[in-house]
């Protein structure tokens, strides 16, 4: 199959060569444009020089391990959707690469379509939440404010949903994890409504998160920090009681 100029950019991380040269060729056939990595040293070059729409990682590797690859991807490229491949045996694996960022897990062994659904759910889920966003930022005439749909702000901060970051009034970066990411995108869906755990578990679906964990609360309480001036006083992500949390844009916004 041809792959097309518009194709997914997938980078395949993984220190058996056999198993680099297949899904190379099966997600090649599958329409993706499809480069390959031994290690991380050679992942970052590959990164450096095209940043890829979706890495996946094989955890065990020698030397750097995908976690730390997967660490470094989320504080350099937070916009790079990561699928990580584990061993059945390694929960904890899992759980530390959620928690890092990633955006779903594959056990080994595992069968090549099963791979292949999560990859393209992945990008499908990061394109609809980005697609709606802009959405509801809000339309208007002109360049310019077709510039500003794409931003939404939370309170002195703008999410930029293009390039899937978070930004200071300064124009800096701040750090964000795609959970982060899908969280204030979902809320900027819903601008002064209230979303109760329920609703943002099913709408922000991460596998990582735990309804009885309360990982929820521990993502907005990390948010609060980025964006808040005052996170013990939310303003921008206030808490609704015995119901959940609600987005307020700034006035005028």
């Amino acid at each position: 199959m041809a792959v097309s100029a518009t194709a997914p950019t997938l980078l395949v991380v993984d220190d058996e060569p056999e198993l680099r040269g297949l899904l190379a060729e099966y997600f090649g056939r599958h329409g993706f444009a499809v480069r390959v990595a031994p290690d991380a040293a050679q992942a970052r070059e590959q990164i450096a020089a095209a940043r890829p729409d979706l890495a996946v990682l094989d955890i065990n590797m020698p030397g750097e391990n995908g976690l730390s690859l997967a660490r470094w991807l989320r504080e350099v490229h937070p916009q790079v959707a990561i699928v990580m491949l584990t061993t059945a045996s390694e929960a904890v694996d899992r759980i530390v690469g959620l928690e890092l960022g990633a955006d779903d897990y594959v056990s080994k062994p595992y069968e090549l379509r099963e791979l292949l659904a999560r990859v393209r759910a992945v990008l499908r889920r990061l394109q609809a939440t980005a697609g709606a966003a802009a959405k509801a930022a809000g339309t208007n005439d002109g360049a310019g404010a077709a510039e500003a749909s794409r931003r939404v702000l939370f309170g002195d901060r703008v999410l930029d949903l293009d390039q899937r970051r978070l930004l200071a009034a300064d124009g800096s970066e701040i750090e964000i994890t795609a959970a982060e990411y899908d969280l204030l995108a979902l809320f900027a869906r819903h601008p002064n409504r209230p979303l109760n755990r329920d609703q943002i578990m099913e709408q922000a679906h991460n596998r990582g998160w735990d309804v009885f964990d309360r990982s929820i609360d521990l993502r907005v309480m990390r948010l609060r920090r980025k964006i808040e001036s005052n996170p013990d006083k939310p303003e921008v992500l206030k808490t609704v009681r015995n119901v959940g949390y609600v987005y307020v844009p700034p006035a005028g916004a």
